[in-house]
């Protein structure tokens, strides 16, 4: 009996000695700072008890699996994309290690349109190789999925001036010194890629400037920082950009591919360059037919897509090369439908020179406004002609 009345005061001493256990203080209106558990996204609040991990929390909250990197496409994916900007399309699935016989781009397979490129994708993926076996043809390269082409005419002898050079020639996407060189003359990298220009892959890097005709490489021009051209031996003669004025209504004609760069700078894609400079001055001879005219072969070869723009504006150099090759192609695109861009005056003699000079001086909106201002050709000539006739009157004797 005593026993039984003393059990119940025992347990209810050891009770109150016992300490509370609370794990959590949820007095919501104490607001100690938080602790964040590192494995769960819950914060919790303990002012005084450390927090320890329970399998209820862990099993609430998991942790989230860390985002896995986007996988980068094949190798061969990436040759493939890069070989159809050169013409060669692959309409079977490319299989690393076996050989394909396709239409050339270049020759387009011969008399007989044959398909007698040879494509051969190495099997690890990292280059393909190709060959056209016509006899009149021979065109042969490598192309690397890290953007990197390399043509057997490069490895021709070049002309250069002041010299030759007959190393073979890889191109190469642009690198840091090169990029910023183009960004000193205001020309930005979205402008470079859309164009395609890209570097030689040696020790002195130089600029590459791609000729495309139809999406396909059709030719290269280089270009060091210090202003020495060159070009493939034996590259066929076109405007640079002929593809941005496939469906152009009014086109514009600079003299060199850095000025069709910089008119693009300006909001105008349907702008082209003539690929081989100015002559020094106006022929007095008659224009000559469309076979013995050489010198101008870029532009009878695409004399149907020409024949189609009623407006065409001539933005050539302000020196007196610049104006004779206005007058010249005006000559034979037919001086009424040709506008010319006069350059502003930079001091009280001179003009600025082309339009890359005033994209670095004036900017985007100043190039853009000279364009946009250019005169009719016929009426220039009209002014130029009475300019004439009153010096003459002025200097005659009374």
């Amino acid at each position: 009996m005593a026993a039984s009345i003393l059990l119940p005061i025992v347990l209810q001493i050891r009770r109150i000695q016992m300490p509370m256990k609370t794990p959590f203080n949820f007095n919501i209106n104490h607001r100690p700072a938080l602790f964040s558990h590192p494995l769960n996204n819950f914060s919790f609040s303990s002012p005084s008890l450390p927090l320890y991990p329970t399998r209820l929390s862990c099993a609430l909250s998991p942790t989230p699996p860390s985002p896995s990197p986007s996988p980068s496409p094949p190798p061969v994916k990436v040759l493939m994309e890069k070989m159809d900007l050169i013409g060669i399309v692959c309409d079977e699935h490319c299989t690393p290690g076996k050989y394909y016989c396709l239409l050339c781009p270049k020759c387009k397979g011969g008399r007989l349109m044959e398909r007698s490129l040879s494509l051969h994708v190495i099997p690890t993926g990292d280059f393909a190789m190709w060959r056209c076996f016509q006899s009149e043809c021979g065109w042969a390269g490598r192309i690397f999925a890290d953007g990197r082409l390399a043509f057997n005419e490069f490895s021709r002898t070049a002309k250069l001036f002041g010299g030759t050079v007959k190393k073979s020639l890889i191109l190469e996407p642009l690198g840091d010194e090169l990029i910023t060189y183009f960004s000193k003359r205001m020309i930005s990298q979205e402008t470079l890629k859309r164009n395609v220009v890209m570097q030689t892959a040696d020790r002195q890097a130089a600029i590459a400037f791609t000729y495309r005709q139809n999406g396909q490489l059709v030719g290269c021009k280089y270009r060091t920082i210090n202003k020495k051209f060159w070009q493939a031996k034996g590259t066929e003669k076109l405007f640079y950009g002929i593809d941005d004025i496939n469906d152009a209504d009014e086109l514009i004609i600079v003299e060199g591919e850095m000025d069709k760069l910089s008119v693009e700078e300006a909001g105008f894609l349907n702008c082209i360059s003539v690929p081989g400079g100015a002559p020094t001055k106006v022929s007095t001879n008659a224009v000559a037919s469309i076979q013995k005219d050489t010198a101008y072969q870029y532009l009878w070869s695409c004399k149907d897509l020409l024949d189609k723009v009623p407006r065409i504006i001539l933005a050539t150099d302000s020196d007196e090369p610049g104006q004779a090759l206005a007058e010249e192609l005006a000559l034979r695109l037919g001086k009424h439908r040709c506008w010319r861009v006069d350059w502003p005056y930079k001091d009280d003699f001179n003009r600025f020179k082309d339009a890359n000079e005033i994209l670095m001086q004036l900017g985007a909106d100043a190039l853009k406004k000279a364009i946009e201002d250019a005169k009719s050709y016929q009426l220039c000539d009209t002014h130029q002609i009475q300019v004439e006739e009153d010096l003459e009157s002025f200097h005659e004797p009374s």
